[in-house]
Parts: C-alpha cells; sequence; structure tokens
C-alpha cells in the first residue's frame, strides 16, 4: 500500500502550479504561528521543480516564516492571557510550553536561534516569546538568522542534489516517508525521555 507517493506527487504538482509562490508564502506564514505542517515539505518540491528559483524559494519563505514568527509574538504578547488555555489545548502543548520556558531561563533568547533552525515546532517559540515578553527587535533579527539558515540550507542542499535527488526521492519516497516517521518517533521519545 503505497501512503507517501501519493502525498508527494500531489505536492510536487501544487509545486509547479502558477501561483505556487503565494501558497508556499502563505504555508511559512502560518507555519511560523499556527498551522501545524513544517514548510519545508513545500520548499523542497519547489525547488526540485525550479532549481534556478532555489535562493528566491528561500528567501520568500524565510521572511513569511519570520512575518509569521511576529504574528505568534503578537498572539502570546496581546492574546495568551485571554486565549492561552485555548492555543496550548489545540497544539496539546502545555507541557512543551512549561519547557520551553525553562529553556529561555537556562538559555535566554538564543533559543530562538535553535527554535528557528531546527524542527522543533517554531510556533510555540514564538507565541512563548511573546508570553515571555521577549525584546521583540534581537527576536526578529535570531528569527532571520535561524529561519534564514534553515531554509537556505535546506533549497541549497536541494538544488545541489539536483535531478538525481528528484529521481532517488520518487523511487524511495516510501521508504523516506515512512523513515522521517519513525525518526520523529524516536526524537520525540527520546527528548521527552530525556527532559
Amino acid at each position: 500500500m503505497k501512503i507517501f507517493e501519493p502525498i508527494y506527487t500531489t505536492i510536487l504538482g501544487w509545486a509547479k502550479h502558477k501561483h505556487a509562490e503565494r501558497y508556499l508564502a502563505g504555508v511559512s506564514f502560518a507555519e511560523s504561528s499556527f498551522f501545524p505542517i513544517p514548510v519545508d515539505v513545500m520548499l523542497a518540491p519547489m525547488v526540485l521543480a525550479d532549481k534556478d528559483k532555489a535562493w528566491r524559494l528561500a528567501a520568500i519563505t524565510t521572511v513569511m516564516s519570520v512575518l509569521g514568527g511576529i504574528f505568534g509574538y503578537i498572539i502570546g504578547y496581546f492574546f495568551f492571557e485571554a486565549y492561552g488555555d485555548q492555543i496550548l489545548n489545540y497544539f496539546n502543548a502545555y507541557d512543551t510550553f512549561e519547557l520551553i520556558k525553562s529553556k529561555y531561563a537556562a538559555h535566554g533568547i538564543l533559543i530562538i536561534l535553535l527554535a528557528g533552525f531546527t524542527p522543533i515546532p517554531y510556533k510555540i517559540f514564538t507565541i512563548a516569546s511573546g508570553v515571555l515578553g521577549i525584546a521583540f527587535l534581537p527576536f526578529v533579527l535570531l528569527s532571520l538568522i535561524g529561519r534564514g539558515g534553515r531554509f537556505f540550507l535546506v533549497a541549497g542542499l536541494v538544488r545541489l542534489g539536483g535531478d538525481k535527488l528528484e529521481e532517488t526521492i520518487h523511487k524511495q519516497v516510501e521508504l523516506l516517508g515512512w523513515g522521517t516517521l519513525a525518526l520523529v518517533a524516536i526524537g520525540g521519545t527520546a527528548y521527552y525521555l530525556l527532559h
């Protein structure tokens, strides 16, 4: 039973759509403040679809992701007191939020740089930054560095891999999909057990 190949084919189709950059911008914005799916799943196929636009697509993703992060910051700063329980309940993130607060206490604002670059749910950090009243300009600057570093790296690696990478992904998409799910499950379990 093939699960990931139809998803991959659909996303690749979206990546070639005439409004693909708009979709990418919207998903990038939403992913940093409330949307649960990482934007990389759209960025990588779009770079594969048009490798000459790799840096443009990475820039769009970065800028819109940081703007979405600012929106998450605003949610945390202005609305968390009134709606915080609903937000945490929506993401099932009470424990994660408490953990993030402790990480801020231990590492300060540099945690934004880490959250922006890694697959840790960035939206939780953007909202937490607003709740905790983290300095806004350093928040934006570190978000630009972290998110930009991540998205330009993804775009560069996909561009470098080129047609061979596309062929490999297409042949191995099921294995890659299940392998990614297994890594996320293992990583999540390890993170939970260690913290």
